[in-house]
C-alpha cells in the first residue's frame, strides 16, 4: 500500500478538508534567494515570504491550515512545516519582498503561526507533487499526494562537484549557502552556453568571490562583457570548465582562459570579442 501525505494528517487527528498543500518555489528573475534557501537558513524571511501574497488565496475560516512545501535545488517537494491560519491584514508601509527585494506594501498578508503537529516530518518528507507545478496551492482532501521518500533527518544537497555542477545566471543568487560557498572561494575558467541562441563564451573568475562574483556580474546585464548587456541572463547556462589551484596566480588563471578561448573557438562561434581572453 503506497503511502499518502493525507494519512499523516489522520494519525495526527487533522481533517485534510480543513489544509491547503502550498509548494513554494520561486523563479522569477532578480531575485537574490530562494524560499528553499531561507527555510534551510531559518531566516525568518521564509515566514513572511509565504505570509505575503498579492491574492487572496488562504482560507482563513477558523481551523484552517496550510502544509508548507519547498522545491530543492534537485527539484524535489519537501516538506517544512505545518501553519495555522488566524486571518489577513495588510503589509506595513516599506515592506519588502524577503525573495525578490520588492516592495510588497499593501497587498495581502496572513498570519501564519507554525503548528507543531507533524513536526517530526519537517526537513524529512518528500512528496511527488505532479505535473501541475502552476497550481502552487491546492486542497488536500482534493490531492492526496503521494509520499515519495520518509528520511531520518534532513539533509542539504551536496555540491555536485565542479564537472558536474551546472546552473543558469539567474539560478546563481537562489543556490543553496553551502554550494555558493565553495564557488565563492574558487577562481578557475567556465563556459556559458545559450541552448536558444547557440551562442557561447568562455570566461575567467580571478578576483575575490571567486566563479560567483563574476557570474552576479554577468547576471546584472552582462557586467563588463559588452555583448551580453543585450541578451537575458536566465538564457544562459554555466558550467565550470577548470578550476584553479591555490597557488595558481591572475595571469596563470588568463592563460588557462586564453587556451580554452582557442580551443571552443568562442570568438568566431561565440561571444568572446577579445582573443586574448581579457575581459570585453
Amino acid at each position: 500500500m503506497r503511502l499518502t501525505f493525507n494519512r499523516l494528517f489522520d494519525v495526527e487527528g487533522i481533517t485534510p478538508d480543513r489544509v491547503q498543500l502550498v509548494r513554494h518555489q520561486d523563479a522569477r528573475a532578480g531575485t537574490t534567494t530562494s524560499p528553499y534557501a531561507l527555510w534551510v537558513d531559518r531566516d525568518p524571511g521564509f515566514e513572511l515570504y509565504q505570509a505575503i501574497q498579492a491574492r487572496p488565496v488562504f482560507r482563513t475560516d477558523k481551523g484552517s491550515l496550510i502544509a508548507s512545501f519547498v522545491v530543492t535545488p534537485a527539484a524535489e517537494t519537501l516538506f517544512a512545516g505545518l501553519y495555522g491560519i488566524h486571518g489577513v491584514g495588510t503589509a506595513a508601509p516599506g515592506t519588502l519582498d524577503p525573495v525578490g527585494g520588492h516592495d510588497v506594501s499593501g497587498i495581502n498578508l496572513y498570519d501564519l503561526s507554525p503548528d507543531p503537529r507533524l513536526a517530526f516530518y519537517i526537513g524529512k518528507v518528500v512528496i511527488e507533487w505532479g505535473t501541475g507545478y502552476r497550481s502552487w496551492v491546492q486542497r488536500a482532501h482534493k490531492q492526496d499526494k503521494e509520499v515519495v521518500e520518509v528520511r531520518r533527518e534532513f539533509r542539504e544537497e551536496r555540491f555536485p562537484g565542479f564537472v558536474e555542477f551546472e546552473a543558469t545566471l539567474s539560478e546563481v543568487a537562489r543556490l543553496p549557502r553551502g554550494w555558493r560557498a565553495i564557488l565563492s572561494s574558487s577562481r578557475g575558467v567556465y563556459l556559458l552556453t545559450c541552448p536558444r541562441t547557440r551562442e557561447q563564451y568562455v570566461g575567467s573568475a580571478t578576483g575575490e568571490g571567486g566563479f560567483v562574483a563574476r557570474w552576479e556580474q554577468h547576471a546584472a546585464k552582462g557586467g563588463d562583457a559588452v555583448k551580453f548587456r543585450s541578451r537575458e541572463p536566465s538564457d544562459y547556462s554555466v558550467t565550470v570548465l577548470e578550476v584553479a589551484g591555490s597557488t595558481a596566480t591572475t595571469h596563470d588563471v588568463q592563460v588557462a582562459e586564453q587556451r580554452w578561448i582557442r580551443k571552443l573557438r568562442s570568438v568566431d562561434m561565440g561571444l568572446n570579442g577579445n582573443p586574448g581572453g581579457q575581459a570585453i
